[in-house]
């Protein structure tokens, strides 16, 4: 084993040489699989997301990179030599071809996952700069990626190892590697510190941000350069980058959201948040306790806690001797029969729905209810014409606040779940909105139960269903960060 047989291999062992280009490559991938995966937890999505990604778009990356190099350096030499395509390791992969290609895998993925792909780039973009800038010292190990023949003076006041090694063919280079590893750094410096901090950044933006700074930070450096890849005279990183700059630019202008907006998703919890059920469930409530604790005193906290978990979360927090799953079906069959006496809609709920839907956006339930019980009450409010699904308690494993059932809708309804509204009524159902990414808007009818969704900390808060649409006027994305 040697350790740094030449400037450009860290060890080698027999035939095998580790060289710097791969391993800091690597690295700079571990800086954005970190950075993502921070964002990805704050946003909601689960890690298993950021895996996916990270070994997705690494490969996309990888072959996008090498393909773009191969096509635009010299084509008709790869096709003559074919396994040469393959042997990355001495150099030759283009970024903005990895960029192409990554984002290529990411854009399916998204729609596969129901995510929106320009708030999974708004996540990653910027942390792609720290990979870049490292990356570029790659090229330094490699003698790649240099400028100019300059006069030794040049080198006034840099470190002697980077004139050194920038001694090449007999004559110094202008250091353009540096140039970008610095431009680079400088850009996600101000992007994230700057930008993203002192701004309110709409969904995409920081993704237009790195496509305007890289494109002009390429487009500057690639001028200086003596080794860059041709297509019909000109400069392939210069095409791209004005590309990649006016990308940014028209995004960063809000045409593309003009172009591309989609209407939320819309979903609601029913008991209390649409449809007046107090009642029927406390009067099924008292029912059982009078009949199976009669000495046990329901207080105000206790009928408020009622309200919103599943039966046998409920059932399970009194001492009841029967059998939970008894008692469960006395409750349904009781309070089936109490429904035409007691639910009704709560005031202007109705009206929203019927306002929402003229307005063409998608509607649906989701609720810790069963779903024949949901259905019957939907009937009984004349509620039903407006709700395009409705996911009950019986089509989940795991009940509120888990998040599964409204992904579940969302996906019924071919939406995405950074583009989803919901709406509920309790301190459950805004931590169920939470867990999924959603933007939370919290109803309430009495202070108590405001206090309670408070703890939540929803999107909003509101006493008026008729709010929902003044909120929906509103020009911020529908996630529960609202980025």
């Amino acid at each position: 084993m040697r350790l740094f047989p030449d400037l450009s291999t860290i060890l080698s062992i027999g035939g095998f040489e580790l060289r710097w280009y791969p391993v800091l490559i690597i690295i700079g991938g571990i800086f954005i699989y970190w950075y993502s995966s921070r964002n990805f937890k704050k946003a909601g999505y689960e890690q298993d997301i950021a895996d996916d990604l990270f070994i997705g778009c690494t490969i996309s990356a990888v072959v996008g990179a090498r393909l773009w190099f191969v096509v635009f350096y010299d084509l008709q030499y790869y096709l003559s030599n074919p396994l040469k395509i393959l042997q990355t390791w001495e150099g030759g992969l283009a970024i903005q071809g990895a960029i192409v290609g990554g984002v290529i895998f990411a854009l399916i993925y998204a729609k596969r996952k129901h995510i929106s792909a320009l708030r999974l780039c708004d996540m990653i973009f910027p942390s792609m700069l720290v990979a870049q800038a490292i990356g570029r010292w790659g090229n330094f190990f490699n003698q790649e990626a240099f400028g100019r023949v300059v006069p030794e003076s040049f080198y006034s006041g840099w470190p002697s190892f980077i004139k050194d090694v920038m001694y090449i063919n007999g004559s110094y280079q202008e250091p353009t590697f540096f140039y970008e590893s610095f431009g680079n750094l400088l850009g996600f410096i101000l992007i994230i510190f700057v930008y993203k901090k002192f701004s309110k950044p709409k969904r995409g933006d920081l993704v237009y941000a790195y496509l305007m700074w890289y494109g002009l930070v390429r487009f500057i450096v690639e001028e200086f350069r003596s080794d860059s890849l041709m297509f019909m005279n000109l400069k392939m990183a210069q095409l791209t980058s004005i590309a990649f700059f006016l990308i940014g630019l028209v995004g960063m202008l809000g045409l593309f959201r003009k172009v591309f907006k989609r209407k939320p998703i819309i979903l609601f919890d029913f008991d209390q948040t649409l449809a007046d059920t107090e009642g029927v469930i406390l009067a099924t409530y008292e029912s059982l306790f009078k009949k199976y604790l009669p000495d046990y005193e329901l207080t105000l906290e206790d009928k408020i806690s009622l309200l919103g978990p599943t039966l046998k979360q409920t059932f399970e927090k009194y001492p009841f001797k029967e059998d939970i799953s008894d008692l469960i079906k006395e409750y349904r069959e009781l309070n089936f029969k109490l429904h035409k006496d007691y639910i009704k809609p709560l005031p202007n709920a109705v009206e929203l729905l019927s306002q929402l839907k003229a307005e063409g956006y998608k509607l649906g339930i989701v609720s810790n209810k069963f779903t024949d019980g949901i259905d019957l009450g939907l009937d009984l409010t004349g509620m039903s014409p407006y709700i395009d699904v409705v996911i009950g308690l019986d089509k989940v494993t795991d009940p509120k606040p888990n998040p599964e059932g409204i992904r579940k809708a969302i996906i019924a309804l071919d939406g995405k779940y950074d583009n989803c509204i919901y709406v509920g009524d309790n301190y459950n159902d805004m931590l169920a909105g939470i867990n999924a990414g959603s933007f939370t808007i919290g109803y309430y009818q009495s202070e108590e139960r405001k206090s309670n969704m408070l703890m939540a900390n929803p999107n909003r808060v509101i006493d008026n269903l008729l709010d929902i649409i003044t909120i929906l006027k509103e020009d911020i994305s529908w996630t529960k960060d609202m980025s």
